[in-house]
């Protein structure tokens, strides 16, 4: 039977789950989602030998929450941005 040397010890690969689920939790929805489906994928992964597509995982994981944790202050700015301005102008046309 062929089969692969077994390394000597276990390659850790970095899933982000955690990460993952705390920015879906408190970030964006949609792209932590994103995220969990991907940090998900990483140890099975690596159980398979797979590790390149196990750190691809790991990185596309990472990646999507760091995104989902950056969309936060940029919609809560763009959300206060919008009515803020709207009510600087509606408080000045009553003038």
């Amino acid at each position: 039977m062929n089969q692969p040397p077994q390394p000597s010890r276990p390659v850790y690969v970095p899933n982000h789950l955690v990460w993952a689920i705390l920015t879906t939790l408190f970030c964006c929805l949609p792209l932590g989602v994103v995220s969990i489906v991907y940090a998900s994928q990483v140890d099975g992964r690596r159980a398979a030998g797979d590790l390149a597509g196990a750190y691809a995982a790991s990185r596309k994981a990472g990646w999507w929450a760091a995104a989902s944790a950056v969309a936060l202050p940029v919609l809560l700015l763009l959300w206060f941005g919008l009515f803020g301005g709207l009510a600087v102008l509606g408080a000045l046309s009553d003038h």
